[in-house]
């Protein structure tokens, strides 16, 4: 393992990192609440407007154990924004999927975050895809 580095401009670095997922959790909590929602439920309910998914692999992208995944998506399920139905792959497996409602909702919860929005806006689309692709090799996903 390579050892911490502790110099200034990487130590700022990770300043800024940290204030900028403080701010887009903060923004997004607010968000949720103009929704009734809590933060975690706005998540799940983002990440389903993407895609249908199972509790497991929802639990899997959002870092927290499947029993969590299942209590907010009853409380989603119960206000008719995300509903189940059977996996066409597995007919055993269910699928947490959004509603139309659900989807209106996500549209919204995203056109309410105007800070992940708008510093983004700042930038061109070469320094866009530059960002990404560095914070793709942050998460290890990117090439070396």
């Amino acid at each position: 393992m390579a050892t911490p580095r502790k110099d200034p401009l990487t130590l700022e670095v990770i300043e800024l990192i940290g204030s900028v997922v403080a701010r887009y959790y903060e923004e997004y909590e607010r968000a949720a609440a103009r929704h009734s929602l809590t933060g975690a439920q706005a998540r799940v309910l983002g990440l389903l407007s993407l895609e249908p998914m199972p509790m497991r692999r929802i639990a899997q992208k959002l870092k927290c154990e499947p029993s969590n995944v299942t209590g907010i998506v009853d409380r989603l399920e119960a206000r008719a924004l995300v509903e189940r139905r059977p996996d066409p792959a597995d007919r055993r497996v269910k699928l947490a999927a959004p509603t139309e409602q659900g989807l209106a909702t996500a549209a919204q919860l995203r056109d309410g975050l105007g800070f992940a929005r708008e510093p983004l806006a700042e930038l061109s689309a070469e320094e866009r895809g530059m960002l990404r692709d560095l914070l793709k090799r942050m998460l290890g996903e990117g090439a070396p």
